[in-house]
């Protein structure tokens, strides 16, 4: 039987060892009692989003939205070798939660939203903080269903400055592009350190960014003969990476 996977506070799982009971509470006590229906003697997994998750059974429910916990194990996830790094265009409509979506299920450790010249949307201050935080809430759903110990981090908005940075700071950094000549399915993947996606928006690239990231040290790759949307490039592009590493063994 598959278990599901709530979130709680880090501090209570710092404090916390086999034999102890926790308390689950709020939204997330919420929808373990009201929505998913636990009961005493059910199976769960407590996670604190940073790697950490303890092996629970329920061993009582208050009202509907409170269960007491009682731990059986803890496990706890080290960081993850190489590191993905995504630099994801933002898209419109709901597309850029799709991308943020994929990318948290095949297992992205850092999201970065990025204003590319051809995005069709446009975050101005307020929308950028909205947007941030609907990527993060997305990140975070995204985890509990995927049943990740680690909620991947998502970055405030960067401009095209930012990724240079970010490409320069990496020994490995591809740029999506239908023009690379390069597949990505054949270059060298380090088993450590960072690995880095740029995935562009729905109008593309311009010539101007792939001058300026392959400037840096970036490599243009292609994924295959099909031109993929911006809200599932990254996701492919991430899978064909981590079946390359130890991570998916």
């Amino acid at each position: 039987m598959v278990e599901s996977l709530f979130l709680i506070e880090p501090a209570k799982l710092a404090q916390t060892s086999a034999g102890a009971l926790l308390t689950l509470d709020g939204d997330e006590g919420f929808h373990a009692v009201s929505v998913q229906r636990m009961k005493v003697g059910s199976s769960l997994l407590l996670a604190d989003g940073e790697g950490v998750v303890a092996h629970c059974t329920v061993e009582s429910v208050e009202g509907k939205a409170t269960l007491n916990a009682r731990v059986l194990a803890l496990t706890t996830t080290p960081p993850p070798q190489p590191r993905l790094v995504v630099v994801q265009a933002l898209a419109k409509g709901e597309r850029g939660e799709l991308a943020v979506e994929l990318l948290t299920e095949v297992g992205v450790d850092l999201i970065v939203p990025w204003a590319a010249s051809r995005c069709i949307v446009k975050w101005d201050e307020e929308k950028s903080e909205k947007g941030v935080k609907k990527w993060r809430t997305t990140a975070r759903e995204a985890s509990k269903q995927a049943r990740r110990a680690t909620i991947p981090q998502v970055t405030n908005l960067a401009q095209t400055s930012d990724v240079c940075r970010l490409i320069s700071e990496t020994s490995h950094a591809f740029i999506l592009h239908e023009t690379g000549q390069v597949k990505l399915s054949s270059v060298s993947i380090p088993l450590q350190g960072d690995v880095l996606l740029v995935v562009g928006p729905e109008g593309g690239l311009t010539e101007e960014e792939l001058e300026q990231f392959t400037q840096k040290g970036g490599t243009i790759a292609r994924l295959g003969p099909t031109i993929l949307r911006t809200s599932t490039a990254g996701t492919v592009a991430a899978g064909i990476v981590m079946s390359r590493t130890n991570r998916w063994l």
